[in-house]
C-alpha cells in the first residue's frame, strides 16, 4: 500500500473518531466508509484498517484504566482499618 493511501486513510481516520465523539455518532465511521467504497475501495480498506485499529486501542485503554482502578479501590479497601460497628 502507498505512503499516500495510509497517510490519507490515518488522517480521515482521526478526523472522523474527533466527528463520532462531538456528534455522539459511534456509525458514523461506516457512513464514511460507504462514501468511500464509492470512490476508492483502496482507501476505504485502509481506512476501516485504521478505524479498527484506533477503536481497538480505546477499548483496550479503558478496559486497562478500569483494571488498575479496580486493583487500587481494592487494595486501598484492604489496608483501610476496620470500621466500629
Amino acid at each position: 500500500m502507498s505512503k499516500t493511501i495510509e497517510t490519507l486513510a490515518s488522517k480521515l481516520a482521526d478526523d472522523t473518531m474527533k466527528a463520532m465523539k462531538e456528534l455522539g455518532e459511534d456509525r458514523l465511521f461506516v457512513e464514511v466508509g460507504n462514501v468511500l467504497a464509492a470512490a476508492s475501495q483502496t482507501l476505504e480498506e485502509a481506512y476501516i484498517t485504521e478505524i479498527r485499529v484506533r477503536m481497538a486501542e480505546e477499548k483496550a485503554r479503558k478496559f486497562l484504566v478500569d483494571k488498575v482502578k479496580a486493583a487500587r479501590a481494592e487494595k486501598a479497601a484492604a489496608a483501610a482499618p476496620p470500621t466500629a460497628e
